[in-house]
């Protein structure tokens, strides 16, 4: 039976209600579940803090709740340690203990595992609730060291880019990490481009699940001519087209005018009334900083330029350049608090 397109789009009203309703009630049920570990956490705490109980009883607590609550399941002697480790972290902060009930207990366990320091768990608490990640995949961005390569990143973006789109700062990074494309050594741009199509929700949850796949080998008729951008997104924070050009190579500056070339294009005859004008990503295997900045520094067009790897980056290595950052920050820091006294 056919229906009729007025009824597809009342339909489809419907079905948004039910999706937030659905949301809702997860939510609901999340931070209801949350609470409970942080209430038998805090219980657990406080018992122990006042030397009333010793690790026996937290056993025999475990083999009670088996007892006279069978159908409930994770209260085992260790979670049960795992939920007074989670109080005692967060309880007495009080920007990191609201974002805690907006994710998932598991994906509360990974950040609380995996991660050092209260600006560490603060990144991926944020981004976990902002990309909605399943805990495959926030383990994976811990595990590939984002929040390291985030910190020490040093954004290649041009001024137009920064004036017309204020929130690329934060939509976009330095340097990506592609390992899941599974490249071979020697690879030529095509076979980079097909990798990406062929793992594109890898893709997407690398970059920002805010892309949308518009197509590959877009096409571009400007004159007589046909012109192809490799990869094209839409992006919905910026509310805009998001083209890629992808480079198994360094930067070179070449690169930025075909780049322009696209932009152009996609302005003047892709992009919709209502949406803001494109950006563009030279997505390369690496960079000279002091060529980028050159190039970028004379642009018209709001140009990006970010260098990928195929490898993940030994984490120890990114703690070190973390810590060497955070040293030349605080002399700085120092020196323009000082400035603001005087």
């Amino acid at each position: 039976m056919k229906i009729e397109k007025q009824h597809i789009q009342q339909f489809q009203t419907v079905q948004e209600y039910i999706r937030t309703a659905k949301n809702k009630a997860y939510k609901a049920v999340n931070t209801t579940l949350i609470d409970l570990y942080w209430n038998i956490g805090a219980f657990v705490h406080n018992k122990i803090q006042t030397s009333e109980w010793g690790k026996s009883v937290v056993q025999e607590l475990s083999n009670y709740i088996s007892e006279n609550e069978p159908d409930s399941k994770g209260f085992s002697a260790q979670n049960i340690w795992r939920m007074k480790q989670f109080y005692e972290t967060y309880c007495d902060n009080e920007i990191l203990s609201p974002l805690v009930r907006e994710i998932s207990w598991t994906n509360n366990l990974l950040i609380l595992s995996k991660t050092t320091d209260d600006r560490e768990k603060e990144f991926y608490l944020q981004l976990a609730i902002k990309e909605k990640y399943s805990s495959r995949e926030l383990e994976r961005q811990i595990d590939s060291g984002l929040f390291e390569r985030s910190v020490t990143d040093s954004k290649k973006l041009s001024a137009v880019l920064r004036e017309i789109h204020p929130e690329a700062e934060s939509a976009f990074r330095d340097r990506y990490m592609l390992d899941f494309l599974s490249l071979p050594k020697h690879h030529s741009e095509k076979d980079f481009q097909k990798a990406i199509v062929q793992n594109l929700k890898q893709f997407i949850n690398e970059f920002g699940k805010d892309f949308a796949f518009v197509g590959e080998e877009y096409r571009l008729q400007v004159g007589n001519k046909d012109f192809y951008i490799d990869l094209l997104f839409y992006h919905r924070e910026l509310q805009c087209l998001v083209a890629f050009d992808l480079k198994i190579t360094d930067f070179k500056p070449e690169y930025m005018g075909k780049m322009e070339f696209y932009l152009e294009a996609l302005d003047n005859d892709v992009k919709k009334e209502h949406e803001k004008p494109s950006v563009g990503v030279i997505l390369c295997k690496s960079h000279d900083s002091m060529v980028v900045q050159y190039a970028l520094n004379r642009s018209i067009s709001p140009t990006l330029i970010a260098q990928y790897e195929t490898q993940l980056i030994d984490k120890k290595l990114l703690e070190q350049k973390l810590d060497e950052f955070y040293r030349l920050e605080e002399p700085r820091v120092e020196y323009v608090t000082l400035n603001k006294r005087v």
